[in-house]
């Protein structure tokens, strides 16, 4: 296998979610603390559980992170569209759509239940 096909895809100007140019972290859609999971070896191959990945800006990374856990994540919500319709995430992101580049909320996300 050709270590080009693990590559992450290019980083973009831009969160992909927001759309606002910042610094940009990896967001794996199959979270890597799953990786080696049975369940997730068999439903995703190699590839696909290192490559499905999303660039997003640090405020909408966090605000997934602290909606949802990493099984939510990895079997409803591994797709920029899934994301989007949550309802929390998509107005989340709405909102901070039209702030300006490097604008950090300062409001508490509400955290998911069980941590």
């Amino acid at each position: 296998m050709a270590h080009h096909e693990l590559s992450p895809p290019p980083r973009p100007e831009g969160c992909e979610l927001c759309g606002r140019p910042s610094p940009l972290t990896k967001h794996h859609l199959i979270p890597r603390a799953l990786h080696g999971k049975a369940r997730y070896r068999r439903r995703f191959d190699r590839v696909e559980r290192l490559t499905a990945i999303l660039w997003l800006c640090h405020p909408c990374h966090k605000h997934i992170h602290a909606l949802l856990s990493e099984r939510e994540l990895a079997d409803q919500y591994r797709s920029r569209e899934a994301l989007m319709a949550h309802p929390d995430i998509g107005s989340f992101v709405d909102w901070l759509a039209g702030k300006p580049p490097g604008f950090k909320p300062k409001r508490a996300v509400r955290r998911r239940q069980g941590r």
